[in-house]
């Protein structure tokens, strides 16, 4: 269990989902952690899925892999990305996780054979599992994002959680809400009644909210701030204008420059002793905004189906590297989105003539499939830098193998598991978990090492001989056509440490200035002050190609 009078602060969002709780949580952890204290961030969602695996990213965004392989909501990796470290599968918990716990341990009799309720089992369970990760990271301050908004049903459990553990200890629990101010167009005003009415219904919980974070597309007033301050009974520094900005990158420095972090620990009663130093911080968001060279990436996807609101949070992690790599290089990555389904059906290919550089991220299933393939032959002999994630790869070779090898019906089992060349296989033991309808929580997961082939692109990159990335796929490199592909020329760089698992394809440089897959997905470890360096290594290789 968490020590005592550990420190808890509770993130709520009012108005509108997409409000940027994440962003505003992340925030809140870099700034504490930075004033030295540990820190661990923690997300909640709703619904009932036990985890994000299964979810379409055009519905809910892009599914974030934690190390121990976890599937989580993209949230997590803001969390990852903010504080520049690892998390644990302890800081994430769905509606779904916790009543399968509740139940689980009803059917082994854990409940001494009472009956079993929402309150007080189920909320109780949550507490345990805010209290537990606190614990497991061995930290002085956890904040924890409550997903959905205020008058949700579905959220209202956690809620309650955080009301009780707030009457238990009423000098360690703080909550913030994150609300929305609109100005309408018409009218040119910004309104306050829309924040006021969710701070009343978060007040019919129960809860009053300590914090206010004002969500507006400029900054508030003072006008506005003591509006608020007297309808919704929050002092009027503790509530904190976050106007709309350029980059979430900003938000933190933002937040410091109206003493947040301060007026935080006041709140948690908590020495102030060291100040924050976000001067790397700085640096970064410096770099991103002050670059003057453009290179052009084109970023050839499938998930453009409900419109390109949606499409940048399914490839979330991907956009991030690609800027965090590209400050460090010293170019501004101007990203386009390309639809692979274009180049189907004899689509104009040379249109991808304008890059500097193509990325084909990862997916699944046959929608756009040929029209990838054709990019990355254009790109294949055009020597345009690619980079393949995933499926991305997986992609390569099979484009490789039809192009080079002559084998017109290399394919993946995903697309055709009847082909003549199945150059991309189902792994043996998810053939049985397919068959019995578990897809759930079943691919390869998680953290797997990797050994490099010395002078290849990829060992230059990494500046080590062994790595190790994270996963999340069913399908692989047939072992039986490796060694045709290999004798082709292509270079499998990367391999699992036994060497039946390809995870890294390349051409040399000698006939390619970039042209690497992963079968890993290196977006996932990106960092603000660490970049990945294949990020790095194919923008560099980009920005060469701008001139």
């Amino acid at each position: 269990m968490a020590l005592e009078g550990h420190k808890y602060i509770f993130v709520l969002g009012g108005v509108m989902s997409g409000v940027g709780k994440g962003v505003a949580t992340s925030s809140m952890g870099l700034i504490l952690q930075q004033r030295g204290y540990g820190v661990n961030l923690v997300k909640i969602d709703p619904y009932l899925n036990v985890d994000a695996g299964t979810m379409n990213p055009t519905e809910h965004g892009e599914v974030f892999v934690l190390g121990s392989g976890l599937e989580t909501d993209q949230d997590m990796g803001n969390y990852e990305r903010f504080l520049n470290r690892d998390l644990g599968p302890e800081d994430y918990m769905t509606s779904g996780m916790v009543y399968q716990a509740v139940i689980n341990r009803e059917r082994a009799l854990g409940y001494n054979g009472h009956f079993v309720e929402a309150i007080p089992h189920v909320r109780d369970e949550i507490m345990e599992r805010v209290k537990s990760a606190a614990a497991h990271n061995g930290s002085r301050i956890s904040v924890i994002e409550i997903g959905g908004t205020i008058g949700d049903f579905q959220n209202a459990l956690f809620i309650e959680a955080a009301r009780v553990l707030k009457v238990k200890q009423p000098e360690d629990v703080i909550f913030v809400m994150v609300s929305y101010l609109p100005v309408p167009g018409t009218i040119g005003e910004m309104k306050t009644r829309p924040t006021q009415h969710a701070i009343r219904e978060l007040n019919s919980y129960g809860v009053q909210a300590d914090f206010i974070v004002a969500r507006a597309s400029q900054s508030l007033d003072d006008k506005r701030k003591e509006k608020l301050a007297i309808w919704c009974n929050v002092k009027p520094d503790h509530i904190i204008s976050a106007p709309d900005v350029k980059s979430i990158y900003d938000v933190p420095l933002n937040f410091e420059k109206d003493n947040l972090g301060d007026l935080l620990l006041d709140a948690l009663k908590l020495p102030k002793d060291v100040p924050a130093d976000l001067s790397e911080w700085e640096a970064f968001v410096g770099k991103m905004r002050n670059a003057e060279k453009t290179v052009k990436i084109g970023i050839v996807g499938k998930y453009f189906d409900t419109g390109d609101f949606v499409l940048s949070d399914a490839y979330l992690s991907v956009i991030e590297a690609l800027k965090f790599s590209a400050a460090e290089v010293g170019v501004k990555a101007e990203i386009e989105w390309v639809n692979a389904k274009d180049f189907e059906n004899d689509g104009d290919v040379e249109k991808l003539a304008v890059y500097d550089g193509i990325l084909v991220p990862g997916g699944f299933g046959q929608t756009g499939i040929e029209g990838k393939i054709r990019a990355i032959t254009y790109a294949r002999e055009n020597k345009i830098p690619y980079f393949g994630l995933c499926y991305g790869m997986q992609l390569m070779v099979i484009e490789y193998a039809r192009s080079i090898l002559g084998l017109d019906k290399a394919i993946t089992a995903e697309i055709d598991p009847d082909s003549e060349h199945l150059v991309v296989d189902v792994m043996p033991e998810q053939k049985e978990l397919i068959a019995g309808g578990n897809y759930g929580g079943t691919m390869r997961l998680g953290v797997y090492p990797a050994d490099l082939g010395e002078g290849t692109i990829a060992h230059e990159a990494y500046g080590s001989a062994s790595i190790e990335e994270r996963h999340r796929h069913r399908y692989e490199i047939n072992p039986e056509y490796v060694d045709r592909i290999r004798e082709a020329g292509l270079v499998f760089s990367g391999t699992s440490p036994s060497g039946v698992l390809m995870e890294i394809a390349e051409l040399p440089k000698s006939e390619h200035p970039f042209f690497l897959g992963t079968q890993f997905h290196p977006e996932l470890k990106a960092r603000p002050l660490a970049p990945h360096p294949l990020f790095s290594a194919f923008l560099k290789a980009a920005s060469e190609k701008a001139g």
